[in-house]
Order: structure tokens, then C-alpha cells, then sequence
């Protein structure tokens, strides 16, 4: 077992909560029982390293199941050294670390994609994480982070995906006119989510929602740029019903991403 929180294999996890880190090793951290089953689901070739306490290996015995499973040992740690090695205060019992898995916008555009997320600049890593989880949801095929868009191994954004970060292909650093190009060269319509477009429900009526579609999301504070704009096929806007100022980044997200879905499944 594993129990001096001190030691340079604890503290070389603990240094992957910082993007440094994370960009020397390309490794990353993930913390708690549903990331980890997520990740020994969908992708166990990937954890390098997984630790539990045995109290969290008791009470999470199909974590437990899908480790023996997947064929990944478990080292046993104390609950100090976990406290160490964590970026939360509550990581439940579990950290593991894996390989970061980016993949190119090339493969993404050449698996012939129905529906796919562009993100330019999203700075909050919840949001990221929401938009990536509700992108899953939706049953998007891919999503593409642009520009200065948080890092998508940082431990919030990880967190924030609750697994779906294991579940379809997330491209990174591409530039928001290369991701556009390549989406207009596979034939799909390009909507960027805009509060100065026009109302989606007119974008919806026009039937444009129910082919092919990459939705465009930028910044929560700014949005996009006016030139960003004219990059694509159509600006559209989330109306808002109530006496609200606005909508937050993923909500909205959430809103244009479901519109897509069920136009393409009508």
C-alpha cells in the first residue's frame, strides 16, 4: 500500500491538476468512481496508473469488476495519500492517470459526421465540460476546441464531462476558419449560436437544422467576433421567453444541440 503522502510518485500525480505538467507528460488526471468506470469502459488502454483506497474498492464493487475486467491492477493508497494526489476535496476514493487521447480534425470531417461542435475560446472549464457531456447526449459525432479554449485535460473540465470525455472524438487546438473549411468540404451546414443572429426557431422552419450541421459556440463573455460570423452559413440566437438577462454558454448549448437532434431524427 501505498501511504506517505510526501513521496515523489504522490507528488508527480498531484502535479498533473497544472497544464505544465499535463503538456510535459501528455498524462491527466482523473478523480473519483464514475470517471475512472467510464474510462476503464470505453478506453482502458489508455490509464497508465489507477489508485483506490480499500474502503472505495468495497463500496464500488463494479468499479472493482470492470478493473479485474479490463485487466488494470488497482494499487491500494491511504486516504492521506489520495488527499494528496487529488485536484477536489471529494475525490470518493478513486484517482487515476491516462494517456490524453486528442484526435485530428482530419479523422473527424473524414468519418462522414452528421453533427459536430466547434468551440472558439470557451474559458470556463464547467462550461467546456457541460457542453462535451450534453454534445454526447445529443448524439454528436465529434467536438473541436479552438482558439484559447480551456484545456480540456484540465481536472474541471474532466470532471465536468462525467465521462463523456471517454465516449466521442474531442479534436484540440485547431483554428476556428481551418475546422470551418473542413466542415463545409464534408457538406456540413456551419450555425453559429449568437445572441445578434436570428431566432431558432426561424433557422428550425427553414430546415436547416435537419441535415448535416456543425453548431459554432464562442465565448461566454464576448461570443464571437463580427468576422467570425461571416465564416458561416447562418447566425442563430436562443430566444429568450422570460425576464431573464441571459443564457448561460452551456444552457444554450444544450438548447441548439437537442434542435439538431431531433430535426435530424424526424
Amino acid at each position: 500500500m501505498l501511504d506517505n503522502p510526501r513521496s515523489p510518485r504522490v507528488r508527480s500525480v498531484a502535479k498533473l491538476a497544472k497544464r505544465a505538467a499535463r503538456q510535459e507528460t501528455g498524462l491527466f488526471l482523473l478523480e473519483g468512481p464514475q470517471a475512472v468506470a467510464e474510462a476503464l469502459t470505453f478506453r482502458p488502454q489508455l490509464l497508465v496508473e489507477l489508485y483506490a483506497t480499500p474502503t472505495a474498492l468495497e463500496r464500488y464493487t463494479d468499479v472493482a469488476q470492470t478493473a479485474v475486467d479490463a485487466g488494470v491492477d488497482v494499487e491500494f493508497v491511504t486516504e492521506d495519500v489520495l488527499d494528496q494526489m487529488a485536484d477536489t476535496v471529494t475525490p470518493q476514493g478513486f484517482i487515476a492517470v491516462a494517456h490524453q487521447f486528442p484526435t485530428s480534425i482530419k479523422d473527424i470531417f473524414a468519418g462522414d459526421p452528421k453533427l459536430v461542435v466547434i468551440l472558439e475560446e470557451v474559458r470556463d472549464p464547467g462550461n467546456l465540460g457541460t457542453i462535451i457531456r450534453a454534445a454526447d447526449a445529443a448524439g454528436a459525432d465529434a467536438v473541436i476546441l479552438t482558439g484559447r479554449t480551456v484545456d480540456l485535460y484540465n481536472p474541471k473540465v474532466v470532471r465536468s464531462t462525467t465521462g463523456s470525455l471517454f465516449h466521442l472524438p474531442i479534436a484540440v487546438g485547431a483554428e476556428l476558419e481551418a475546422a470551418l473549411v473542413r466542415a463545409h468540404a464534408a457538406g456540413l451546414k456551419t450555425i453559429a449560436a449568437d445572441v445578434k443572429g436570428e431566432s431558432l426557431l426561424e433557422v428550425r422552419a427553414d430546415g436547416d437544422l435537419s441535415g448535416p450541421t456543425a453548431w459554432v459556440f464562442g465565448n461566454e463573455a464576448h461570443g464571437l467576433e463580427d468576422d467570425q460570423l461571416t465564416l458561416v452559413d447562418r447566425v442563430a440566437s436562443v430566444p429568450i421567453y422570460g425576464a431573464a438577462e441571459s443564457m448561460n454558454l452551456a444552457t444554450a448549448a444544450s438548447v441548439c444541440l437537442y434542435e439538431s437532434a431531433f430535426a435530424q431524427r424526424a
